[in-house]
C-alpha cells in the first residue's frame, strides 16, 4: 500500500533527478483533457469519440451494419483527423529537434488553438451537434487529440499515453500482487485512470447540467497550463528534456 501511495506521489511531484521530470503531471493533465473532449463529442456530437480511436473503429463497424445512432461519416472523419494530427506531431518532433519540453509545448499550443476554435463554434452555433458544425467540431478535436497522442508516444513516459487506458488497466491487474506481480507503478496507472474519469465526469456534468462547450473551455485552460508549463520548465535544458 505504501509503495502505491509513494508511486502516485512521485507521479504528481517527481523527485529531483527523475528521468521524466515534470512530464508526469503534465501528461496527467492531458489525460484529463481526453476525458473532457470525449465527453463533449460523445454526448453532443453523437456516438463518436475524438480521442479514443478504439471506440470509433467499433462504431464504424456498427454504422456499416446499419445500427441506429451511429454515423459512418463522423467515425471515419474522426479516425482520419486523428491520424493526420498524429502525423503532424511527428513532423513537429522532427523539426523541433530532440528537446522533449519544446515538442510538448508546441503541440499543446496547436491543440489550444484547435480547441479554442471548437469552443467558439460550440457557443455560437445553436445546435453544434447537427449539420456541418458537427463535422467541423469532430475534425478540430480529433486533429488535436491525434497531435496529443503522437506527442505522448514521442515522449515515451511509461503508462501515460493520455488517450489509451486499455493497456494501463491491464497492467494494473497483471502486475498486481493478486496477479503474481510486484505491484510496480500501480499508483501511476491508477492516477491515469482517475484523470480520464475525472475529465469525463466534469465534461459530462458541464454538458448535461451547465453549458455545452464549458467542458471544452476547461480543456483549453488545461492545455494552456501544459503549453506554458512545458515551455517554462524546459527553458534551461534540464536532463529530462533530452531524449535517451
Amino acid at each position: 500500500m505504501l509503495s502505491t501511495v509513494t508511486d502516485a506521489w512521485h507521479t504528481l511531484a517527481p523527485p529531483e533527478g527523475d528521468r521524466h521530470g515534470p512530464l508526469h503531471p503534465l501528461l496527467l493533465l492531458l489525460t484529463v483533457v481526453t476525458g473532457l473532449v470525449d465527453a463533449f463529442s460523445y454526448l453532443e456530437l453523437g456516438h463518436v469519440f475524438v480521442a479514443n480511436m478504439t471506440g470509433n473503429v467499433v462504431f464504424l463497424a456498427f454504422a456499416l451494419a446499419g445500427a441506429k445512432g451511429f454515423s459512418l461519416t463522423a467515425s471515419a472523419l474522426a479516425l482520419a483527423a486523428f491520424t493526420l494530427g498524429a502525423a503532424g506531431s511527428g513532423r513537429i518532433a522532427v523539426h523541433r529537434g530532440p528537446r522533449r519540453g519544446r515538442v510538448l509545448a508546441l503541440t499543446a499550443t496547436v491543440e489550444v488553438l484547435l480547441t479554442a476554435a471548437a469552443v467558439v463554434i460550440g457557443w455560437t452555433v445553436s445546435n453544434p451537434g447537427a449539420g456541418a458544425s458537427r463535422f467541423v467540431l469532430v475534425a478540430l478535436l480529433a486533429l488535436g487529440a491525434g497531435m496529443q497522442n503522437g506527442t505522448a508516444r514521442k515522449l515515451a513516459v511509461p503508462d501515460l499515453t493520455t488517450t489509451v487506458l486499455t493497456q494501463t488497466i491491464a497492467g494494473l491487474g497483471f502486475e498486481s500482487r493478486l496477479g503474481g506481480g510486484t505491484g510496480s507503478r500501480i499508483g501511476r496507472r491508477g492516477l491515469a485512470g482517475l484523470a480520464m474519469f475525472l475529465g469525463a465526469l466534469i465534461g459530462a456534468v458541464a454538458e448535461l447540467h451547465v453549458s455545452r462547450p464549458l467542458g471544452l473551455l476547461v480543456a483549453m485552460v488545461l492545455l494552456v497550463v501544459v503549453a506554458v508549463g512545458a515551455a517554462h520548465l524546459s527553458r534551461s535544458g534540464p536532463a529530462w528534456d533530452r531524449p535517451d
